[in-house]
């Protein structure tokens, strides 16, 4: 029998167990519910009986920036790979038919810290989506002749989006912009080591970071969440944890900071509409959250049609259209400027655009009312957001991934706190006298008629 002293001290570690359990538990919207079971797997079940359909999603920590060049693209490959063959339906025609037994609407996505596979079915189904789920994500088999005929398939999105002069502006902004690196910003991957994956570098994946403490599984939709929670742990109770850290073990080079500026001016014959675009190093999550909510309502800011930035560069008629954008990360973000220039007027178009960058750390850049619009925008966008019970998850997850459920839970509300210091402090940590990247891409006959490289030069 154990002594008096003995359970005070089993009793007072019980507490603080319990204590730290407390501290643990995420904030999280009124119908959501969080749970973290043994093996590390967190789920969230959100309560929305707006439809009779339930949505079952995994996110996993694993994309673009867990890629060397030996891997790049291999997360894109391995989405691909997901919904073919497995050990419960060996072959992707047994696959198919379960989820058309089941009435599942499907798909997956592959981003820079996300990976994230979905399906929706009748509520009634929930069960057998965790089931088919649950041997996808835990029990693939990688075929060859799968392998074979997927490969050409993401090598094509690949191509699709080479044949966008969009896309090739942004590609070569960023291999500025990262460096060596490229390949942790850049999913859509390489093309010889797409069409050269073998299904054991599937495995690779798989083993690195195919575990329960390393994703998030959402249930959402005309659920109960005891019942919903109860059913997550009979399928995926059994889940074995890692026994690591995914991200600790295989951690993620720091990306390096731009030392100079660069512009540049590519020339294409697919280009019959010149794009600019201009880049920063933003904020990162870890380093500093406040600046990654700030960094947003700046760029609604600009986005404003009353704003300096519009109304200098297309209500002047320089540019058709322009936008100012930050992408939320958990490690390094980007800062990019994107206008479709008049190609009559591109010298005076980035002459205009240089002045506007330097002018975003006057006070008088916005106005009050400015603020108070972009943040109302906002707000609007989150009501809009909300009203789709089955992208629920998927926002979620991505928060998951490259911030934290309390971010997510308290972003709307941060947006509204957003001061006029907040932003100046964004603008001038990350954007003012700080070196960039500017790219230009043209068809050849207009860059020499405009003589594009003589002015697309860095601002001095």
């Amino acid at each position: 029998m154990a002594s008096k002293f003995t359970k005070q001290i089993v009793l007072g570690t019980a507490a603080l167990l319990c204590t730290l359990c407390a501290v643990a538990q995420p904030r999280l919207p009124q119908g959501y519910f969080w749970k973290k079971l043994p093996n590390g797997l967190e789920v969230v079940v959100i309560e929305n009986a707006k439809v009779p359909l339930a949505t079952v999603e995994i996110a996993v920590k694993n994309g673009a920036y867990t890629e060397g060049p030996e891997y790049s693209g291999l997360s894109h490959l391995f989405e691909h790979m997901f919904f073919k063959a497995n050990k419960d339906y060996p072959d992707q025609e047994k696959f198919l038919k379960r989820t058309k037994e089941l009435g599942d609407i499907w798909n997956g996505t592959t981003g820079n810290e996300r990976v994230n596979y979905y399906f929706t079915a009748n509520r009634d189904s929930l069960n057998g989506v965790l089931r088919l789920m649950n041997a996808a994500i835990r029990f693939p088999i990688y075929r060859e002749e799968d392998m074979a005929k997927e490969r050409p398939v993401v090598d094509g999105e690949f191509q699709r989006n080479e044949s966008s002069p969009y896309f090739q502006l942004y590609f070569d902004v960023s291999k500025l912009m990262w460096g060596d690196l490229i390949t942790r910003k850049m999913p859509i991957g390489i093309h010889e080591v797409i069409n050269t994956a073998t299904p054991a570098k599937m495995m690779t994946i798989k083993d690195r970071y195919y575990y329960p403490n390393n994703s998030l599984l959402i249930i959402c939709g005309d659920v109960k969440h005891e019942d919903a929670f109860k059913q997550a742990e009979g399928v995926f109770g059994d889940w074995a944890s890692s026994g690591f850290n995914p991200l600790e073990k295989y951690p993620i080079p720091a990306f390096t900071p731009i030392l100079k500026s660069e512009a540049f001016v590519k020339e294409s014959t697919i280009a019959q509409t010149p794009y600019m675009m201009l880049s920063w190093q933003g904020p990162a999550f870890m380093t500093d959250s406040a600046g990654t909510v700030a960094a947003d309502v700046f760029s609604t800011i600009a986005g404003l049609n009353s704003s300096k930035l519009q109304q200098a560069l297309v209500d002047k008629g320089l540019a058709s259209s322009v936008g100012l954008n930050y992408a939320t990360s958990h490690y390094t973000g980007a800062v990019s400027l994107f206008v479709v220039p008049n190609p009559n007027k591109l010298k005076e178009c980035y002459q205009v655009l240089q002045a506007q960058v330097s002018q975003w750390s006057n006070p008088d850049y916005y106005t009050d009312e400015q603020l108070n619009d972009a943040k109302a925008i906002l707000l609007r966008n989150h009501s809009r957001e909300t009203e789709k019970p089955s992208s629920l998850p998927s926002q979620l997850s991505f928060q998951w991934c490259s911030t934290s459920l309390n971010y997510f839970t308290d972003l709307t509300d941060n947006y509204q706190k957003v001061s006029r210091a907040d932003i100046a402090k964004y603008v001038s940590t990350y954007i003012t006298g700080k070196p960039s990247i500017a790219g230009l891409i043209i068809n050849p006959e207009m860059s020499k008629q405009s003589d594009a490289k003589t002015f697309f030069v860095v601002a001095k």
